[in-house]
This record gives structure tokens, sequence and C-alpha cells, in this order.
């Protein structure tokens, strides 16, 4: 059977991991390129036996990149969410796990040259808008992966990349606040509907019969929970304004508690139907801010930081994150300046990637 060849470079990103493509090797049409992906992934299968995904969420994503056009920004980068199962591509969403993989990608595919030691790339987010400065190591014009930094849900060190997002209020609706509420009772379960770097819908864990410091497993046995969660973000998303969102990701769904572990409030994410092992480097902004906001769910959970800029540590299943947040509470209500984390990333292969002839006719 023939067989098309594309180059990619396969890093690790934060707590994700995917191909990084340049945007020029793949086709232009959003419904050939989504065949592209689902055959490059496997998605269809489990375990994605047949592609380069790991059968999670976390691991069929994909990044594609190009060098911007804009004044303000070095490289476009254009995120796919490919489902494990359902030969679904969702370009909606954003990805900050995978985000972190950007800056080393552009340099890996000769999209970005360095000029020292420690390169700063800004770089726009195609599917949201956002402007994110990364900085990485780049000694002798080449990514260092080797490092002393380390991030929960990622074994061992390797090198930080720290990540400065702005602008990301309202990223796919157009405000803070999509019903115009601090908080919406739906389905008789208060939610707090918050769009920072992603849309999510927050509860409170005790308010869907949780504790809020499940492992994973445990939450993704729960198939009652699920049920119920889904049904409301179902709900949730109209009342956003994002129209029918059964078929689509966002908005996420995330629950809180009082945090336990030193943190300032807990949290388990879900990719939405999916529990996120860690959590996602876009909705932790999110979920910070509503940490951050008088009136919303998190309201009397939180330990709340006592100045600006704060950090928010966000316990999840597999340990904590640190977002570093710039912002006040005016009287028009809660504006974030910026938003910063650190991540790590890796190289892990390169190569082309390989995908039937049926799946782009016309590149054979």
């Amino acid at each position: 059977m023939a067989q098309v060849g594309i180059p990619f470079v396969f890093l690790r990103g934060g707590t994700s991991r995917g191909p990084y493509f340049r945007r020029d090797d793949l086709p232009e049409d959003l419904e050939q390129l989504s065949r592209v992906l689902v055959a490059a992934v496997g998605s269809g299968h489990p375990l994605n036996i047949d592609g380069l995904g790991g059968g999670a969420a976390v691991s069929t994503k994909v990044a594609m990149l190009s060098a911007s056009p804009a004044e303000n920004a070095d490289i476009d980068y254009f995120f796919a969410q490919v489902s494990v199962e359902d030969r679904l591509v969702d370009y909606k969403p954003t990805c900050g796990n995978i985000l972190a993989g950007v800056g080393p990608a552009a340099v890996e595919l000769g999209l970005y040259a360095p000029s020292g030691d420690l390169s700063t790339l800004r770089i726009h987010c195609v599917n949201t808008g956002a402007i994110v400065e990364a900085e990485i190591q780049t000694p002798g014009g080449w990514p260092e992966y080797a490092g002393d930094t380390a991030i929960d849900g990622v074994p061992g060190t390797a090198a930080p990349i720290r990540l400065k997002f702005m602008d990301v209020v309202g990223s796919a609706t157009g405000t803070l606040l999509p019903t115009g509420h601090l908080t919406d009772t739906v389905q008789g379960v208060p939610v707090t509907c918050m769009d920072v770097a992603m849309p999510v819908v927050i509860a409170r864990a005790a308010d869907l019969g949780l504790s809020g410091y499940e492992s994973r497993e445990e939450l993704d046995e729960n198939r009652e929970f699920f049920g119920r969660m889904e049904s409301i973000r179902i709900e949730a998303g109209e009342k956003m304004g994002l129209g029918d969102v059964r078929r689509s990701v966002v908005p996420k769904f995330a629950v809180v508690a009082s945090p336990r572990a030193g943190g300032t409030l807990a949290a388990r994410y879900f990719m939405p139907w999916k529990t996120h092992p860690t959590m996602a480097v876009t909705s932790s902004q999110c979920i910070a801010s509503c940490a951050l906001t008088p009136g919303t769910v998190a309201d009397g959970l939180a330990d709340q930081p006592p100045v600006s800029p704060a950090t928010v540590t966000l316990e999840h299943p597999s340990g904590t994150i640190d977002v570093l947040v710039d912002y006040a509470n005016e009287e028009a209500g809660f504006i974030l300046h910026s938003a910063g984390l650190v991540r790590t990333a890796r190289k892990l292969a390169d190569g082309h990637v390989y995908v039937p002839a049926t799946a782009w006719p016309e590149k054979t």
C-alpha cells in the first residue's frame, strides 16, 4: 500500500506529548488535515496501535508551526486535539503543555534561529489569538533539554522553559464571565463559567458528591459522576455562547476543594471525558483566576494570597502546579495582567511519520 511520509519532531511538552509539524508540510484544507492527523495519531483504537498516539488524551495532541507574519510574534502555533477512539479532531482549544515544546520544536524544524544562549520567542496561539512569551535555553544555537527543573507528573528533571501568557482573558468567548455572572446554577449545581486561556466550567467537588482529593483512577471509574458532569457541561456550554458542545472538548470542566497539602486550592480537571493525570497549563490559569476572584465557587475554599503578583498553587492528582498571576481586583471586577508558569520539554524522536495514501490521495 502506498504511503505518504511527513517530516516531524516528537516531543514531550510539559505533561503531554505529540508530534510537531511544519504547517506547510500538511494539507491546508481542515477536513483533509483532519484525515491526515487521525491517521498519524492512530485515532479509532483505544491504544492508537496504528499511529503515534499513546491511548490517552494527553498523548494524542498535535502542534503545527510556522514562522509568524505578525509583527508581535515569531512563531504561529496551531493546535489540534485528536480523540483517542472517535476519529475526531478539535481545533477549538489550545494546549499549554504542548506549547512548552513549541520553542524547542521551532528551532529543531528550522523555523527559528537562536542568537544566544537564552532565547525568548513570542508565540501566537492561532486557535485562541493569545500571545505567549517562551524563554528557552539555546547554548550553541540548539535547544538544551538537560537541566535541574522538575515538574509533577514527569519523571526526572530537565531544562526550564518559562512561559508568560498575555491577553488570555476571553480567549474563546471574548469575556471573563461568558454568562455574565460569577456563579450560575446549572441542574441544581452552582458553577462558575470562566474564560481565561481556556473556557472552564468550575464546580465545588462537594456539590457533585466528591471530596476533590480523588485519584485519576477513582474518578475515571465513577461513570455516574461523568454522566452528570457531561450533562452540566453541555448546558453550561450553551449558556457560555459556545453552542452545542457535545462533540467538542471545549468548555473543559473542573472541580475544586479546600487545599490539604499546603497549596492554594485542590483541583481535579477533566479533558472533558477523562480525568487529567495532572493539570492543563491553560486551564490552570482559569482555575487560578477563579481562586482569586471573590464571589466564585472557589470563594471560601482557597487560601487567598495577600498581594499581586501572587503564586497560586493548585493541588492535582500527581502533585502541584504553580501559576504566577499578576492581577487586580477592582470595582469593575477581576483584571488579569499576565500569568506565568515553568514547564519542561524533551525531544523524543524525529524523522517522518507515514500515513496511508488514502488519507491524503492528492499527495501521491
